[in-house]
């Protein structure tokens, strides 16, 4: 198990599942269908969905009134290939938070690469899916 698994609220955990798995690929390893819950899986990134109101929910009031959940927060996730995940949300007619890009990040004397872009969920966290692009002397 990894040592962070982010928990999203949710408003509809069976939309939040099925953008998740059947458009993003994602795994559901295991889910409860009484509290809304669900463990999804792609790669070596994890993430849980519980639906507000349902189940065990933390504070009612902790979502906010206006605009998407997780204000200010991105989840970076690693895949292989952007593509098949960018065909995926085209064809569905998803619309991108961020379009497709290469971004090279300095770290220490060099850089890394991402081919990245950014796409809200149902509920409009921001997922940054990326694709390593290696790495380069800093320019």
């Amino acid at each position: 198990m990894p040592g962070l698994v982010p928990e999203l609220a949710v408003s509809d955990w069976r939309r939040s599942r099925a953008f998740y798995c059947d458009l993003l690929g994602f795994t559901c390893c295991y889910d409860r269908p009484e509290e809304g819950f669900a463990y999804l899986v792609l790669g070596d990134a994890h993430l849980m969905i519980d639906q507000i109101g349902l189940g065990r929910t933390f504070d009612e009031t902790h979502r906010p009134q206006n605009g998407p959940c997780g204000w200010g927060v991105n989840l970076q996730i690693a895949v292989e290939r952007t593509e098949p995940l960018l065909s995926a949300l085209t064809g569905a007619g998803w619309p991108l938070f961020l379009p497709l890009e290469e971004k090279w990040y300095r770290v220490g004397q060099g850089e890394v690469g991402n081919r990245q872009f950014v796409v809200a969920d149902p509920d409009g966290y921001l997922l940054r899916f990326y694709q390593d692009l290696g790495e380069r002397l800093a320019t």
